[in-house]
């Protein structure tokens, strides 16, 4: 590993998903009751055939199976679940297969739309086949040939649930057992990505023609007071604007509202589907330009490009007569048009720091 410096900081680490956490968790509770030996690590396969060592927290025999729990380890992406205690009880049933059940602080799917039909435990697919896969390879290596209860669960899952999506994509009780690959990439933000998926595939299963994506709160309550629309059909993207609108390119709705602040929706608007301050940065001269294509005179646009923030930007602008706010949701609105069908009626809104709109464009 290459010495860490100021000008090279330590590389990110990866973590793991609470679906490697769970299947690993599952096997370790399978083995000791095939086996009869309680381990503090359990080696699991990853989707892409990566080989790798999980240790937990425990591993012991119950009254009616065995469970097994690790903490989870996000590494250094910003995760929810970080540091949640993540279990499996696992009992033995004369039934072959694996049959999965929610457990304490997992959640229960509840609307359709989503990947698992209604009334079954909030665990996806992957990593339902991960640990079908190593617990059908336990049993054929212990020659067993009947079947496994695993019930997964999540210390504190309910409450931590509230700080994620899953209420309003109406899986309730608790979180989502989630991973594609079985790693958490830093800074991905994977599961927030995928939440805004499920969010507009759960409106469309529901009937629901007219989504709003919003970048936060105040975005959200603008949309909701502006048009009525029901929280269902509110999508928080937050600064992942290129999330919604390729999604919609493969699975589109009849109507797109997109609202953000003011600052957040120039940068859609030159271009940047990743709003985050890591990923793009306010164009201040390319805003006083598009003031200048307005008839905006020399001072104005020296006195724009001088501007402390794009709100003092749009603030000059509104003051001489240029509706910056409109011009800057033009732009935004031909850059969402380049990406979803046609079909897809399309709209764009800006707002200030109160909330009051500053900007349109249809």
């Amino acid at each position: 590993m290459r010495d860490e410096t100021p000008e090279q900081p330590a590389p990110l680490r990866f973590g793991y998903t609470t679906g490697s956490c769970a299947t690993a968790t599952s096997l370790a509770a399978a083995r000791l009751l095939l086996a009869g030996r309680a381990v503090d690590a359990v080696e699991i396969v990853l989707p892409k055939g990566q080989h790798v060592m999980m240790r937990l927290a425990f591993c012991r025999a119950t009254a009616d199976g065995a469970e097994a729990g690790t903490i989870k380890d996000a590494g250094d992406d910003p995760d929810v679940t970080h540091g949640a205690l993540i279990f499996a009880r696992v009992a033995l049933s004369a039934a072959p297969g694996v049959r999965f059940h929610a457990g304490p602080g997992v959640g229960t799917v509840t609307r359709a739309g989503l990947t698992l039909p209604v009334g079954e435990p909030a665990i996806n697919p992957v990593p339902r086949q991960m640990m079908t896969t190593h617990l059908d390879a336990l049993a054929a290596e212990y020659g067993y040939t009947g079947g496994f209860d695993v019930t997964i669960g999540v210390e504190g899952g309910e409450a931590l649930a509230l700080k994620t999506m899953n209420p309003r994509l109406g899986i309730v009780g608790g979180l989502s057992i989630l991973g594609t690959t079985g790693i958490v990439r830093p800074f991905s933000c994977s599961a927030y990505i995928a939440s805004i998926h499920q969010g507009i595939d759960v409106a469309r299963a529901n009937g629901i023609t007219h989504i709003a994506a919003c970048t936060g709160n105040a975005s959200e309550d603008a949309m909701r007071a502006h048009y009525g629309l029901p929280d269902m059909a509110l999508i928080e993207m937050g600064d992942f604007a290129g999330a919604v609108l390729k999604h919609l390119r493969r699975a589109p709705v009849a109507r797109l509202s997109m609202c953000g602040g003011f600052g957040k929706l120039s940068k859609l608007a030159a271009g940047h589907l990743d709003l985050h301050s890591r990923h793009s940065s306010i164009d201040l001269p390319l805003l006083a330009q598009w003031a200048a294509e307005a008839g905006a005179n020399e001072a104005l646009q020296a006195a724009m490009r001088a501007a402390n923030t794009s709100q003092e930007a749009l603030k000059l602008a509104l003051a001489e007569g240029v509706p910056l706010g409109d011009l800057v949701c033009a732009h935004a609105l031909r850059v969402a048009r380049d990406i979803v069908p046609a079909s897809v009626a399309v709209e764009m809104f800006a707002i200030d720091r109160q909330g009051r709109f500053v900007g349109r464009a249809r």
